[in-house]
């Protein structure tokens, strides 16, 4: 699931280079932690919060179909 958020969030950004996603394990699900540049957060979350909607919802359901709970988090790298 990383390296999925991970492909995705790129083709999102101008820097892909400054994509970044950690891993966490809380209460038997697993937390995807996305941070990019931070000029960046406005495309990786998209008019609305459509595009960050997406990317969960891609995710979460790549998650299920292994049987994992998987959740995504955009987070400011400060």
């Amino acid at each position: 699931m990383k390296e999925l958020l991970e492909y995705l969030a790129r083709g999102l950004v101008e820097q892909p280079d400054q994509v970044r996603v950690k891993e966490v394990q809380e209460d038997g699900a697993t937390v995807l932690e996305l941070s990019v540049a931070e000029d960046e957060y406005g495309s990786v979350i998209g008019r609305g919060g459509r595009t960050a909607s997406a990317l969960r919802a891609v995710v979460k359901s790549a998650g299920a179909k292994r049987g994992r709970r998987v959740f995504v988090d955009i987070v400011d790298d400060e």
